[in-house]
Order: C-alpha cells, then sequence, then structure tokens
C-alpha cells in the first residue's frame, strides 16, 4: 500500500487560486440530465455535468467535456429554473462532468441548490484537492462518488498528466476523513490496469478506511483512444472478484 502523498499536485491549476468568491452564474454547464433513476441508487435525480477537466483518461466518454469551454455552454440560470420547477418531484442533484471541482463556482452552486432542498452528491476524480476540502467540510454535500484510476504512482499511465496520483491520493484521503456517505470507483480495461493493480488499489483503499469500491467496465463510446477501442478487454476471474469483495461492505461490477 501507499504511504501518504507529499505535498506536491503537479501542474493543475487551484480553481481556488485568486481567493475570490465566484458567484454561482459562473458555473460553466455543459450537460444537463433533469430527470434520471441510475446516477443515485434509489432516488430520482438530476444530473448538472460541469465544462472542463485537468485530465485526459484514455476511456474518457464524455471528451466533450473536457475543453474548459465548449460553444454549447448552458446557461446557469436555465438550470435552476429546471430545478426549480422539479421541487418535490426530483429529489436530489448530482454535479458530475467534466470535473466539477475544476470550478470554484461549484460551491456557490451546491448552496443554491441546498437551499431549493434538494440531497446533493459530487462525482470527482480528485484533480484538486484544495476546493475538495472546502466543499467537504461545508455540509453542502451528501453523497461523494470519486474516481480511482491507477494505484497512485501510475497514475498517468491513465490521466496522461504527470503528478496526478498525488493530487488523488490527497482526496480519497479527504473523502474518507471527511465521514460523508461515499464511493470509489475504477474503470476496468485489461490493457490498462492488471489484476495486480487491482488487488494493489483495494489493500490501499481499505487500509484508508473506505467501505465501498465499485469496479465499471470499459465503455467505448466517445473514447479518445483507438487502440483502446479496438482492443477486447478480458473477462476478470471469479475468484479475483470473490477476493476483492470481501475487502468491502459494498462492492459490485457496473455495466
Amino acid at each position: 500500500m501507499s504511504s501518504d502523498a507529499p505535498s506536491s499536485e503537479g501542474p493543475s491549476r487551484d480553481p481556488l487560486g485568486s481567493h475570490s468568491r465566484p458567484a454561482v452564474v459562473d458555473l460553466r454547464v455543459g450537460g444537463f440530465i433533469p430527470l434520471t433513476t441510475v446516477e443515485w441508487d434509489g432516488r430520482l435525480a438530476a444530473v448538472v455535468f460541469t465544462q472542463g477537466c485537468p485530465w485526459r483518461c484514455r476511456y474518457c466518454h464524455n471528451t466533450n467535456l473536457v475543453p474548459t469551454r465548449n460553444k454549447a455552454l448552458i446557461p446557469w440560470s436555465d438550470v435552476r429554473q429546471q430545478l426549480l420547477d422539479r421541487q418535490g418531484f426530483v429529489e436530489a442533484v448530482v454535479f458530475s462532468g467534466g470535473e466539477p471541482t475544476a470550478q470554484a463556482a461549484l460551491l456557490p452552486a451546491l448552496e443554491e441548490v441546498k437551499a431549493m432542498g434538494y440531497l446533493t452528491a459530487v462525482h470527482t476524480n480528485g484533480a484538486h484537492p484544495n476546493l475538495l476540502t472546502r466543499l467537504l467540510f461545508k455540509e453542502i454535500v451528501d453523497y461523494v462518488a470519486m474516481d480511482v484510476k491507477a494505484p497512485w504512482d501510475r497514475y498517468s499511465k491513465i490521466t496522461q498528466i504527470e503528478g496526478s496520483g498525488r493530487r488523488a491520493q490527497r482526496s480519497a484521503n479527504l473523502v474518507i476523513r471527511s465521514g460523508l456517505p461515499h464511493e470509489f470507483r475504477t474503470t476496468y480495461h485489461s490493457d490498462l490496469l492488471t489484476h495486480e493493480d487491482l488487488l494493489a488499489i483495494a489493500e490501499d483503499l481499505k487500509w484508508r478506511g473506505a467501505t465501498a469500491w465499485y469496479l465499471q467496465k470499459y465503455r467505448d463510446e466517445g473514447s479518445p483512444d483507438m487502440p483502446l477501442k479496438l482492443s477486447t478487454s478480458r473477462k476478470l476471474p471469479e475468484k479475483l472478484l470473490r477476493k476483492l469483495a470481501a475487502m468491502f461492505q459494498r462492492f459490485d461490477v457496473r455495466g
């Protein structure tokens, strides 16, 4: 298992760099789903897809959300009105991406949504632990789902960004220490992760105190990596899956 990360965080820009408080209208929204039953188990939810991500994951299926801006941004005022119209029907709002914590405007957006009476969830890759610290301890988030791409020292093989593993490691610690309901998720393709990698991830997360970890099957939809798209991921053996499942209170293979 890995030790705690050093303080260096790599080249990604800190969304809190200016220390000024952004307005919620500054949130760049690249997509919006007004109603879904699959993003939060047992709850009707809306999903806000934020625009922009500092990493370039080889299996990303939301590549349209990676650039900081695109031509089809949705004004926050439109999202707000749709959420107001669904009060009392939709129970929760999920902020996904892209990477939500890449924007400091995520904080006032969460505050506004909570004030409407919604439960809130954030799906993050852990790229910005400084902003994640602020939102985890402000009582504006009810659930956190964090992607764990690989063993910390092999992160750049997936993200193509040096130093990304150190940031993600810090964020994983923050999520667990917050005490909030949460889960960790890892996308599996046999060309990117070995069985030993999966065991290393599981052992490290268990050591840190994680209780829920899910494997997600690779989807070639939207993936920018053609060799990966053309390759067939090998099935995981049942013996390995049983061993992984025994480490967590909640474990499953999705997709």
